[in-house]
């Protein structure tokens, strides 16, 4: 009777490194990869001899759709069962749009070394034609079959048949259904079944894109120079300037006359800021107008969506922010930091969080510090963080 590997009593990604050794090649074909997960069997893949004229490992990817897309095409105007069928020029742009979203994949989540590892024997492995990848254009292709070539009379074809992608989830983490193939006709089936797609007219490889996005990106070989690392930054610096003040917020006209045109472009940038990131730090020496500007953030976000602004500052500094809110008309509170141990957990929620004199409040084992860390995560809370230090 077949194993079945479910990633709960047996994994695939233990099925494939047990049985790769006894391979002299392999073909997998998935829906969906993460370069990522490479790293799971690319010691077992570098040692596979291969056999001429194929190279040790063959990758095939489908066509991946998100299933909000599969939802919105399956519902749209003009599709029909018949559909699905990929003319030339849509071959083309898929090509570009997927070896970006491949690029994207580098940009999400922590880079470790492992990682990095990993993705640098991928890129080798393509580079010495150890693999060798390709993607299925003809239409959307969802299989998940894992190959095994062996020299081996009984079972010359080993296969895992089922639902796991080439990701670290799919070979170790969640729930999958997936069975092993071994008698030996219907296993010399699925290798004819891959090799028609291996070798369709719209089949590309895409292996030297594939290794070229590794080497572009944080996991590539080749070092980067300091210079190189303070350009990327000031070009990602500019842009987000220019999105904070390209319109996105406008200054409330109360502010046109006090503000000077510097301060201005930073209460827009700190609005993009908080609105894309959730907080935004103002850092700037004593006298500069670091509270007129936190002031100004907090009527944009009042008059564009509504928020009530909750303000944290020392004792002595209570009556300064009450002016501020009388004379700029702001729906806030104003609490001193001395109290919010005692006030913070039975206060309403506020969507913004103005907190002056941040610096005070570095200490994460401070009691203030956990009251207020707790409301701005209970409330999910928008902050706006003051500091001359």
């Amino acid at each position: 009777m077949p194993r079945i590997f479910d990633n709960d009593q047996l994994y695939l990604h233990a099925g494939l490194t047990d049985t790769l050794p006894t391979a002299y090649r392999a073909d997998f074909c998935v829906g969906y990869f993460n370069l990522r997960g490479w790293r799971l069997i690319a010691d077992t893949i570098a040692a596979l001899p291969g056999k001429d004229p194929h190279p040790p490992c063959r990758l095939l990817i489908g066509m991946h759709q998100p299933p909000q897309e599969q939802i919105r095409e399956l519902f749209s105007f003009g599709h029909t069962d018949e559909g699905g069928l990929v003319d030339n020029a849509q071959v083309v742009r898929l090509k570009r749009q997927i070896v970006t979203e491949f690029r994207n994949q580098l940009t999400i989540g922590a880079p470790t070394d492992a990682d990095e590892a990993g993705l640098r024997q991928l890129a080798r492995q393509i580079r010495a034609r150890t693999l060798q990848v390709k993607l299925y254009l003809r239409y959307p292709l969802h299989a998940k079959l894992y190959l095994l070539h062996r020299a081996d009379p009984v079972t010359p074809v080993y296969a895992f048949l089922g639902s796991s992608n080439l990701t670290l989830a799919g070979l170790r983490v969640q729930g999958e259904l997936n069975t092993e193939v071994t008698d030996r006709d219907a296993a010399w089936k699925l290798a004819q079944w891959f090799d028609q797609r291996w070798m369709d007219s719209r089949c590309l490889d895409i292996s030297e894109e594939l290794a070229q996005v590794i080497d572009e990106s944080w996991a590539g070989e080749r070092l980067l120079s300091p210079y190189e690392v303070y350009v990327k930054m000031a070009y990602h610096l500019a842009q987000e300037a220019i999105a904070g003040v390209s319109g996105e917020f406008k200054l409330p006209k109360e502010f046109k006359g006090l503000l000077f045109e510097y301060q201005a472009a930073a209460v827009q940038i700190a609005a993009h800021h908080v609105n894309k990131r959730g907080g935004v730090l103002l850092g700037d020496v004593v006298g500069l107008g670091k509270t007129l500007m936190a002031t100004a953030i907090a009527r944009i976000f009042q008059d564009d969506m509504g928020y009530d602004t909750l303000i944290l500052c020392p004792p002595a500094l209570v009556s300064m922010w009450q002016r501020y809110v009388d004379e700029y008309h702001l729906v806030a509170k104003v609490v001193p930091t001395s109290l919010v141990q005692r006030v913070l957990p039975d206060l309403r929620r506020y969507r913004l969080v103005i907190i002056d004199e941040s610096h005070n409040l570095r200490n994460r084992e401070a009691k203030r510090y956990a009251a207020i860390h707790d409301y701005l995560h209970k409330n999910e809370s928008k902050v706006v963080l003051l500091s001359a230090t």
